[in-house]
């Protein structure tokens, strides 16, 4: 899977979260671009992104990312292995 890929597969999982049909994701976007995305929101995005791809993120690699991206290339770069 691409970052592209990803982004368009996360855009939904965004969009629910924030229940904000408009969200559009870009590499660079960041919590700072969300007006709803606080500490509990984002525990809650981990959380379904979690559930939606199957997969399990490192307390590193949640508190390490900081753009939007960084997000997308790790369920990227799992999605392929």
């Amino acid at each position: 899977m691409t970052v592209q890929e990803a982004l368009e597969r996360l855009t939904p999982v965004f969009q629910e979260v924030f229940d904000d049909d408009s969200i559009e994701l870009t590499e660079e976007m960041t919590a700072a671009d969300i007006e709803e995305w606080d500490s509990v929101e984002h525990f809650n995005l981990i959380s379904e992104i979690e559930r939606v791809f199957g997969m399990r993120f490192t307390m590193r690699e949640v508190s390490g990312m900081e753009n939007v991206g960084e997000l997308a290339q790790i369920v990227a770069d799992r999605a392929t292995k």
